[in-house]
């Protein structure tokens, strides 16, 4: 099991509950595909809404939510492709600890 920390970037036009559900969604996510999830939580601002440098799909806004696990080599690149699918997900970066 190795140590990873994934920084998700999630869209805030749908209000703080999509935020929730989307934080909820990858959380168990990581559970199910038998990972441990050490901590889940937002990061900087206002629940962890800040001004993004850049728009993306035309919006100014993102809430950033830094999720800290361990898992197997094949769940960092799950999560990726998930969130690729997942509307509402603006970015995510995973590295390992």
């Amino acid at each position: 099991m190795n140590k990873y920390e994934s920084m998700f970037v999630f869209s805030v036009a749908k209000g703080e509950e999509a935020v929730a559900a989307l934080s909820e969604k990858f959380q168990a996510l990581i559970t199910k595909a038998g990972g441990t999830l050490v901590s889940a939580e937002p990061f900087g601002g206002i629940n962890g809404v800040r001004n993004l440098a850049y728009e993306i799909n035309d919006e100014t806004q993102g809430a950033y939510v830094l999720m800290n696990y361990e898992a197997n080599a094949s769940l960092p690149a799950e999560l990726e492709r998930v969130a690729g699918i997942t509307e509402g997900v603006l970015r995510v970066l995973t590295i390992r600890k």
